[in-house]
């Protein structure tokens, strides 16, 4: 089943402190159906003319798309980076009953 109102965020954040506040901050809102948080995440990036090398924690973030301009702002309003990774993928196929869920625990 075809749906691209549902999205999936994915959210980097410094430490799993950071990313519980941002999950929180979302559900609390509900901006957000739910929040996975996976740490020990590595990643390679390029900052400021140079290759960095981190340790991170990765938000799957799983929300409607309408919400995203608000998701977006209440992560910012947490977030300690820069710029921080804020990026959303389209649900195009799910489990009916999820996606029911999905819609039934966020704002609309």
């Amino acid at each position: 089943m075809a749906n691209e109102k549902n999205i999936v965020v994915l959210v980097t954040a410094k430490n799993a402190i950071e990313a519980e506040t941002i999950a929180r901050a979302l559900l609390e809102k509900k901006l957000a159906a739910c929040c996975n948080m996976i740490d020990g995440v590595r990643s390679l990036f390029h900052w400021e003319g140079k290759i960095c090398d981190e340790r991170e924690v990765l938000l799957i973030i799983k929300t409607r798309r309408i919400l995203f301009n608000s998701l977006e702002k209440a992560i910012r309003a947490v977030h300690s980076y820069e710029t921080p990774e804020i990026i959303a993928l389209p649900i195009t196929a799910g489990s009916a009953a999820y996606l029911k869920w999905l819609r039934e625990s966020v704002l609309l």
